[in-house]
């Protein structure tokens, strides 16, 4: 893979001097590399689609969002790549700040912008992405009969009374989401608690705006929840949190499950930490 990276940088960026290129993280869907302690390169299964959209949205959104997102240098469709200087600051599930309750306003700013693109130009940013409720419940209820076992015993009345309830009504209305607003794709500066940036956009795409609050629920717990909720401009009434909470406990379940067969540990050990205040807002 460095040989790769190194080829396609010189193809790319003629003249950049590769120094040094080390492994910086895996998800579920990208592998990073960081170049030079500087240059972000981040590859996926090649999906030409995906990558035209994903730099055309960053390029729309970078100066509405009020925050800092990626400003790409190039994406290549062939090989699934998108490169971009790295934005300040650290994850923020590896590097907890001290006080998080300072990330919620720019959180709040950030939804409200993103929420309040118009539909027209929303649909043109992004794929219409929309997954039954009645099938993330299902998809959890399978997950869990894998994990049950590492979850302390009681805590799990919690999880199964979710798991045996009817999911949410379906939304009234989609909007252009970041959807996969977890704790790993914030930047943080660890010292001043401020949000830095917001990485990884690869699954916006046109949904349920509860997708982004479910994240934040299970990452950040209801406090800041509650609070990036007073900084927010849109609708959100008790029907989204409904659903908002059960995105978040189907993704908890989810996440847990990953972290405990392929993924990083740091995704179960996550999962278990978060997992009361989760299935109990």
């Amino acid at each position: 893979m460095i040989g790769d990276i190194r080829a396609l940088l010189a193809r790319h960026l003629p003249g950049y001097e590769v120094h040094t290129v080390v492994p910086a993280g895996q998800g579920l869907d990208n592998t990073v590399h960081l170049v030079n302690g500087e240059l972000i390169v981040r590859a996926r299964v090649a999906d030409p689609a995906a990558v035209r959209r994903e730099v055309a949205l960053l390029a729309a959104i970078k100066d509405l969002v009020g925050v800092r997102v990626p400003e790409v240098l190039f994406g290549d469709d062939k090989e699934g790549v998108i490169a971009y200087y790295a934005l300040p600051g650290k994850p923020l599930d590896q590097h907890p700040v001290r006080d998080p309750k300072r990330l919620a306003e720019p959180l709040g700013r950030l939804l409200s912008a993103l929420h309040g693109v118009p539909r027209e130009r929303a649909r043109e940013l992004a794929p219409l992405d929309v997954y039954p409720a009645p099938t993330l419940l299902h998809d959890a209820q399978l997950e869990y009969r894998d994990v049950e076992r590492h979850v302390p015993e009681e805590q799990r009345p919690l999880v199964e009374r979710f798991l045996a309830a009817e999911p949410p009504p379906e939304p009234r209305e989609l909007r252009l989401c970041h959807n996969d607003l977890g704790a790993e794709h914030l930047l943080a500066d660890p010292g001043t608690s401020a949000l830095t940036g917001v990485i990884d956009w690869t699954d916006a795409a046109v949904t349920d705006p509860a997708h982004d609050f479910a994240k934040l629920y299970r990452d950040l717990g209801p406090e800041v929840f509650d609070l990036i909720l007073a900084s927010y401009d849109g609708s959100f009434d008790a029907e989204d949190r409904r659903r908002a909470l059960f995105y978040a406990r189907c993704g908890l379940i989810e996440d847990l499950a990953y972290g405990l067969s392929t993924g990083p540990s740091r995704y179960a050990e996550a999962a278990l930490a978060h997992l009361e205040w989760t299935f109990t807002g």
